[in-house]
């Protein structure tokens, strides 16, 4: 018998760093899917070391009985002028996850951010929020490429991410208001939600509806003081330890489990921690992980 509801798996940030490159940047993939194999789990989104062939890494995942959950895709919507080749290769994202059976595709917007917008230049020190113009364009483009997802049998999940402009529990509430449930959908992250300033339990209960995926992600608060005192930007959070995998931070997942139980959620959720690999051992940590998230689950 599964120990829950959904289907457990992780991601290979893990071990390799996506926004902190120097993250276990001489990790192999073949370490990171034995890994993975080891701890018994059967799902991982895309990593950068990944083999991009198509064929190799379908084989390499195929021989541990790993499925490609996802990939993200970063959009840069909120500009009208961008629309069209936004859409396009959004197109060609959802071919390759289709042809690698996964089911949604983990999405968020770029414009506005320090570190993912290639507009912004680097003496710049902050997010800048979306006016009312961006916000249209920005449903806009979803709901477009909601539309191409669902062509190819994929949910288009947003990512509501720390540092970006759909970050805070009233931007999460926008993003829903303004795009259409039956195309656009949501990637609820427990880390990111109270990264920013949202309770994970409130944001679960309140688009329960939408939600089409899910990251398990725990946070240091000590850390998480220590950086906003600081003014720390996003990617320098992650570098302070901000982030790790359930149990080892403050939330506090016995209800975010027990809501998950309750409603039959039955897709797909991934462990995170987005940590430095060499002070904090990504199978070690993986695996206190999933002990903490079934001793919780069996004590309901």
């Amino acid at each position: 018998m599964k120990p829950f509801t959904f289907s457990l798996g992780i991601h290979p940030i893990n071990w390799v760093g996506e926004d902190v490159r120097e993250h276990g940047a001489d990790t192999t993939y073949e370490q990171i899917l034995d890994d993975i194999q080891r701890l018994g789990l059967t799902g991982t989104e895309m990593g950068r070391k990944y083999p991009a062939d198509t064929a190799v890494l379908r084989e390499e995942l195929g021989k541990r009985g790993i499925q490609l959950v996802s990939q993200w895709k970063s959009v840069l919507f909120s500009d009208p002028a961008y629309r069209e080749a936004e859409l396009e290769s959004y197109r060609k994202h959802a071919e390759f996850l289709q042809s690698m059976g996964s089911k949604v595709i983990s999405t968020a917007e770029v414009g506005g951010s320090l570190h993912f917008d290639p507009r912004r230049t680097p003496n710049e020190t902050e997010v800048l929020r979306l006016d009312e113009a961006g916000w249209q364009s920005l449903a806009t483009g979803l709901n477009a490429a909601g539309k191409i997802a669902a062509e190819y049998g994929l949910k288009l999940a947003y990512h509501h991410h720390g540092g970006t402009v759909v970050e805070q529990p009233e931007e999460i509430d926008k993003l829903m208001e303004l795009t259409d449930p039956a195309y656009v959908h949501l990637l609820f992250d427990t880390g990111h939600a109270y990264y920013g300033g949202a309770n994970p339990l409130d944001v679960l209960n309140k688009h329960y509806d939408r939600i089409a995926y899910i990251h398990l992600k725990d946070i240091r608060q000590s850390v998480l003081d220590e950086a906003r005192s600081e003014q720390a930007d996003f990617v320098t959070c992650i570098r302070k330890g901000v982030f790790t995998v359930p149990g080892d931070g403050c939330l506090d997942f016995a209800p975010v489990l027990q809501e998950l139980t309750a409603r039959g959620y039955d897709g797909w959720a991934m462990l995170e921690g987005e940590q430095d690999p060499a002070t904090h051992n990504p199978y070690e940590y993986a695996k206190e992980a999933i002990l903490h998230l079934t001793s919780l689950n069996k004590s309901q």
